[in-house]
């Protein structure tokens, strides 16, 4: 038996996969016409795309608006995908040619959905092109194509405490909205409480929503105001910190931390957390965006060239672009016209996963989601990777 097994070749079997696809591919594609399938239920959940219109906006600040989203029939979606608390959507748009896609959590309830709505809050980010274009040209009627939800950063009672702290920041208040939102309609089940650091009263988002939210008694809901001196009742002053947590933390009790906002907020408050000494299944990051300035990292390494060459493939098709160490290779493909498969922006959910071929890429060690295999075969998520050296790579087509 041992030496026939060793009498087999690998080329023997192409052929039998070619004509297993080609059958796969030539037969019709016909569900049971039973209500309760199982591949019509998934396909109402994790649609490849949804095509939706902008319904309604309504202005947060200067810098930011949510936009109420609802199916757009015309073009094929008629109900939009259920979704648990803290996902997210990818927004695709085509801007000046260069096809885009960015993540930007639901701030609706996880019930609105099934009445047809999804809500999205967008705050204007410097130097970003998405955040600029959805805020200056999306209006009522405006029609957007986006992904079905996404995203892991949800309550799960099996791996999460039932006493969860939510730590927000800027418009990484969203997710929490939708959390909160979702325990008020019983579709969540756990003691929620949020602490949300705004620089004064004036730049808290969702203010009036957030009271209505603590009215109810089901939510705690804390304002931490780093640049107000005078903060007044149910407000604290300064940042978030270790011991600002361990105030509103139950005692001698488990408790998990959720925390969505920016860059900058992470990186201090990652560093607080470790005061308190929970376990890491207890702290949860929502991976809110793409990843800046990576020459700020400790870790980067010294006389790194301003500019490389990257040489990629899509298909049969070949170019060489080049662009600054400071971007991600997605966003340097991006800004060259090359269209790559991406979701999270974030190093998370693996889309963007390409192959490298030659060359030196930097990843901090906080988005590095790769599995051991992709360090193996040397394989990259472009969103959070940084050209030290020229490149070649592989890249899959944009879907």
């Amino acid at each position: 038996m041992a030496s026939k097994l060793k009498s087999l070749k690998a080329t023997k079997f192409i052929s039998l996969l070619k004509n297993r696809q080609n059958t796969f591919n030539n037969a019709m594609a016909r569900l049971p016409e039973t209500p309760d399938n199982a591949t019509a239920i998934a396909r109402a959940l994790h649609p490849k795309k949804q095509f939706v219109k902008v319904a309604e906006i309504i202005e947060r600040a200067d810098d930011c608006k949510s936009f109420v989203l609802v199916p757009n029939a015309a073009k094929g979606t008629k109900e939009l995908a259920y979704f648990s608390a803290g996902k997210y959507l990818t927004v695709f748009a085509d801007i000046d040619g260069m096809k885009i896609t960015r993540a930007y959590s639901i701030s609706s309830s996880p019930k609105d959905a099934l009445n047809g709505k999804y809500m999205l809050t967008v705050k204007l980010v410097e130097g970003g092109i998405m955040s600029r274009y959805i805020l200056d040209n999306w209006t009522v009627g405006t029609e957007v194509e986006v992904s079905a939800p996404e995203g892991h950063f949800e309550y799960q009672p099996l791996r999460d405490a039932q006493k969860v702290i939510c730590l927000a920041g800027g418009s990484g208040i969203t997710p929490f909205i939708s959390m909160a939102n979702a325990i008020l309609d019983g579709d969540e089940d756990f003691d929620m409480t949020l602490i949300y650091g705004s620089r004064n009263k004036d730049s808290i988002l969702f203010y009036d929503e957030l009271e209505e939210i603590k009215k109810t008694g089901k939510i705690k809901v804390i304002h931490a105001l780093s640049d107000e001196e005078n903060c007044g009742d149910g407000f604290e002053k300064g940042f978030i910190t270790a011991e600002l947590i361990k105030k509103y933390a139950p005692e001698n009790e488990a408790y998990s931390v959720f925390i969505c906002g920016p860059q900058a907020m992470y990186e201090f408050v990652d560093k607080e957390l470790e005061k308190l000494g929970l376990p890491k299944k207890y702290v949860r990051h929502e991976m809110f965006g793409e990843f800046h300035n990576p020459k700020t990292q400790e870790d980067y390494p010294t006389d790194i060239p301003d500019t490389v060459s990257i040489t990629v493939t899509v298909k049969d098709e070949t170019k060489t672009v080049t662009g600054s160490t400071n971007d991600s290779v997605l966003q340097i493909l991006e800004k060259n016209g090359i269209s790559a498969p991406s979701r999270c922006r974030s190093g998370e959910c693996g889309f963007c996963h390409s192959h490298l071929i030659s060359g030196k890429v930097y990843v901090p060690e906080h988005l590095e989601y790769r599995r051991l295999a992709d360090h193996k075969f040397n394989c990259i998520h472009l969103c959070c990777s940084f050209p030290l050296t020229d490149l070649v790579i592989n890249v899959p087509p944009a879907k």
